[in-house]
């Protein structure tokens, strides 16, 4: 069960029919942000034979504070063998003056199932975004199969919005799966649609990008690769 003292977990109706049915959970914020100078912490884990479906009921707005220090949102998830989880938050929207470090660490058993669901809106409409860095990493049985930083926004080191970076897109999303047919029947390398590419990892897993002018875009480009891989 996901823990955090700015949300608050809430069971959600089954999704699913039979024995792929999951539980679902939903995040709801108890409080607004994060706001310069706050540090949030959601850590979740999914037991043995587990299958529960982690998401949001709203986006996170990252919001310019009166503490100029930044804020920090870490998010600390585990999976054990023979089970699954699927994390799918709504997206994450740094707004104008913001300064935001968001940090995922995932550790997977061998035997783990997963999906991770991640959408980032740099600015409001209208707005320039505010800061925002970023870090992922995934681990399975303790090998390290992903680890990647980004930095982008107002004050992030220069060439995030060139050519091979965002290329002026305000959208930026991915999807990463584990599965352990993955280790045997790996996915290969394609381009699924216009601004979006799968990628297998050195492992069960794989990596699909995507970046997009606009947040109804990104999402239609996710469900796409979703679809995609199955």
């Amino acid at each position: 069960m996901p823990s955090c003292p700015a949300h608050r977990a809430r069971r959600a109706r089954r999704v699913g029919q039979d024995r792929d049915r999951r539980r679902a959970v939903m995040l709801v914020g108890a409080m607004s942000g994060p706001l310069g100078g706050d540090h949030f912490t959601v850590s979740a884990e999914a037991a043995r034979g587990a299958r529960p479906r982690v998401g949001s009921a709203a986006a996170t707005l990252a919001l310019p504070g009166q503490d100029k220090a930044g804020a920090r949102y870490d998010v600390e998830l585990t999976v054990e063998d023979d089970a699954e989880l699927c994390w799918p938050p709504e997206r994450l929207v740094s707004a104008h003056g913001s300064d935001l470090c968001a940090t995922t660490r995932v550790e997977l058993t061998a035997g783990a199932r997963f999906l991770l669901w991640e959408e980032q809106i740099l600015g409001r409409s209208g707005e320039e975004p505010g800061r925002l860095t970023s870090r992922l990493t995934v681990r399975i049985a303790g090998r390290c199969v992903l680890d990647q930083g980004l930095a982008r926004g107002s004050g992030a080191p220069g060439g995030w919005d060139g050519p091979a970076g965002l290329a002026g897109h305000r959208a930026v999303g991915q999807l990463d799966v584990v599965r352990p047919e993955f280790a045997t029947d790996p996915p290969t390398d394609r381009t699924i649609a216009e601004g979006v590419a799968d990628m297998p990892l050195a492992g069960p897993a794989a990596l699909v990008t995507a970046v997009a002018p606009d947040a109804l875009r990104l999402r239609r480009l996710l469900d796409e690769a979703a679809g995609a891989l199955g």
